[in-house]
């Protein structure tokens, strides 16, 4: 795993151990490359006196912008907001919401491809973002604790599997459409090497299960079982994103 532009050399390292017999038949010589990171500029990614950035700096102002917001959201109406320190809980969601935001912006691009550095894009809770995905987790977390009488700060019990899956409205059956592609998205990422993929699928998931809650009543279902239902399919909803964050190296948080 190397930038783009050490891509020739490795061809040549790969053909002249393939001729001179040291790959074994059943081995495979890959090379992953990488586009660079620019600044918001368009050019290198540097600090202002032109050094390179550090990752432990980078990743220490992500958590720190992700803090801010954070606390300007739980302490909102209060006018002593900016003095008040993140409780402990809090700390850790913007340490998993920061890292989270810079490693998901980096896989979600194609890997082979520039790509420009921005912490407001990357901290945005709208688009195809790391804050964006943890916020739609934690949404159906919150759905089936209110649907099955779980307290807000209560660890999320999954309810058992519906008996009988139950169609009622479309955006159900493009949810349902979109959960069965699992398999072969991940199949297609594990032989092609693009992790992207993986992100574009858990935005497309995250948007179809937004149009199912705004088209579909999980908590006022008409009966008990298209409750159940429609209960099931928050629950795979919610394990799909949370497999995908977990393979991206992004823990998820039940509350944010």
């Amino acid at each position: 795993v190397t930038d783009a532009g050490q891509s020739r050399h490795f061809d040549m390292v790969f053909a002249a151990a393939e001729k001179a017999g040291f790959v074994p038949d059943d081995a495979s010589l890959e090379h992953v490359p990488f586009g660079l990171v620019q600044g918001e500029d368009g050019k290198k990614f540097a600090t202002r006196s032109g050094d390179t950035v550090r990752l432990r700096d980078l990743l220490d102002e992500a958590v720190r912008i992700a803090g801010e917001d954070i606390r300007s959201r739980n302490t909102e109406g209060d006018d002593k907001k900016d003095e008040q320190e993140l409780t402990e809980a809090l700390a850790s969601v913007a340490q998993t919401v920061g890292i989270g935001a810079v490693k998901y912006a980096d896989l979600s691009m194609n890997r082979e491809s520039n790509y420009r550095f921005s912490y407001g894009r990357m901290l945005s809770l709208n688009g195809n973002t790391a804050p964006y995905m943890l916020y739609a987790y934690a949404r159906i977390c919150g759905i089936v604790r209110r649907a099955t009488g779980q307290g807000e700060d209560e660890k999320v019990t999954w309810p058992e599997a519906a008996d009988e899956i139950i169609i009622a409205h479309d955006s159900e059956t493009q949810l349902i459409r979109n959960l069965v592609k699992l398999p072969d998205i991940l199949s297609e990422v594990e032989e092609d090497l693009y992790p992207n993929r993986l992100c574009d699928y858990l935005f497309e998931t995250s948007q179809k299960f937004n149009q199912f809650y705004e088209n579909c009543s999980v908590n006022n279902a008409e009966t008990p079982g298209l409750k159940a239902s429609r209960l099931s399919l928050c629950t795979v909803s919610a394990a799909t994103i949370r497999l995908l964050m977990n393979l991206l190296g992004i823990p998820v948080v039940e509350k944010l």
